[in-house]
């Protein structure tokens, strides 16, 4: 058991400089200028997984918002710590290439999952391309990642980002693990509902801390529809930390005057391993 007492982080990043756009590190200090001169390297992830014993880390195929980590790069840091680090790969469904990217992620890179992010990579997560990807998906039993929310990306189309959206796709395919990143915030009470409505989708609570308030409320509410056991442990780094994450989550759950449905939802936050729920 790692020295935080957390058997996984269902959320991370890694990046090199060469990987982001200037476009899309204006945007990103503009909303979060904490951000400047932010590490997520591969020395400062190794740092940051060694407080849980598993971590999911993310390739990101978006072009489109200027954010393009490669799957092999991905795939090289994981491998040097193949028991603690499982990579998914990222692929945007417009690329033509799109199904052969996959085989390669899978079948010779080692990659576990897939990561998708239609508001990011700009396409309709409703349309024909997408579900030819997600049949792709379906028929090698992958978990997806999926951002569905909000961003500070100013190209982004946040029609495409709306929780709800999902439940087309988990209706279509209703063994495919989903997971919807960060309580698909802002939209959280909408994500709640598709997370309660189907038995494989699922949301991780990354990066919420730096919205305290939203945050605990999403939890109280996700408490009271009966699905608080289907959050997972997750904190987007390098935006937020495993031990920051923690501890917010462990005063709220230790608050005498805190809902009992609550404090059960936070102790299984902190104590299910999220990698395990979505089959890895």
């Amino acid at each position: 058991m790692s020295a935080a007492g957390l058997a996984g982080d269902v959320h991370t990043h890694v990046w090199a400089p060469e990987h982001v756009t200037e476009e899309f590190m204006s945007d990103l200090l503009r909303a979060w200028p904490g951000a400047v001169g932010i590490r997520a390297d591969q020395a400062a992830h190794a740092e940051h997984a060694a407080a849980v014993d598993r971590s999911v880390v993310l390739a990101f195929d978006a072009e489109y918002a200027g954010f393009m980590v490669p799957d092999e790069f991905v795939a090289d840091y994981v491998s040097q710590d193949d028991q603690r680090l499982v990579g998914f790969s990222s692929i945007d469904p417009l690329r033509r290439n799109a199904r052969d990217k996959l085989a390669r992620a899978t079948e010779q890179l080692g990659l576990r999952g897939v990561k998708l992010a239609p508001t990011y990579q700009g396409f309709d997560p409703l349309g024909r391309e997408a579900f030819a990807m997600y049949e792709a998906i379906a028929e090698r039993r992958l978990p997806v990642m999926w951002h569905q929310g909000t961003t500070f990306v100013r190209k982004a189309i946040l029609a495409y980002a709306l929780p709800r959206q999902i439940d087309d796709v988990a209706i279509r395919f209703p063994e495919m693990p989903i997971v919807i990143a960060h309580l698909g915030h802002p939209w959280v009470d909408e994500c709640i509902a598709v997370v309660r409505k189907h038995p494989r989708v699922y949301a991780d609570i990354s990066a919420l801390i730096s919205r305290p308030v939203q945050f605990r409320n999403a939890l109280i509410t996700a408490s009271e529809y009966g699905c608080g056991d289907k959050l997972l442990f997750g904190t987007d780094w390098p935006f937020s930390r495993t031990l920051d994450t923690a501890a917010v989550l462990e005063a709220w759950r230790d608050d005498p005057e805190a809902p009992a449905a609550l404090r059960d939802t936070i102790t299984g936050i902190l104590t299910t391993d999220p990698l395990k729920v979505i089959g890895l």
